[in-house]
């Protein structure tokens, strides 16, 4: 065997461990896999709040709401939304709570009456 041919089986050697040292590299840990989960959650339940809520809100006051103008969270069991009534509004302000043990709306409150109001 010539010393080209050592010289590029090394290379190609070095390459193969580069690959393999990078790819078990790859796993990640478990901070990392928690705070994936953490995000993927906190997401899940600002999206089923942004659907659900809107949708009550409107069945009981007749108006569309569209941002909350506040939230409140603890990012992975429940979430706050709260609204403020625009002048033309049939309500003043709203809040709807979501639990996601109950997997939907655990309170509603417009104008300071408790329309929905479930236990956990």
């Amino acid at each position: 065997m010539g010393d080209a041919q050592k010289l590029m089986i090394a290379v190609i050697g070095m390459f193969a461990i580069g690959f393999i040292m990078v790819g078990a590299n790859k796993e990640k840990s478990t901070a990392e896999l928690e705070a994936e989960s953490m995000i993927r959650n906190t997401a899940a339940i600002r999206e089923m709040a942004g659907q659900k809520c809107p949708k009550v809100i409107e069945e009981k006051t007749g108006d569309k709401v569209f941002f909350p103008s506040e939230t409140d969270t603890d990012n992975s069991t429940y979430i706050t939304l709260k609204w403020v009534g625009e002048k033309t509004d049939h309500f003043k302000k709203a809040s709807c709570t979501l639990h996601v043990t109950l997997g939907g709306i655990s309170k509603l409150v417009i104008d300071d009456k408790v329309l929905i109001d479930k236990k956990i």
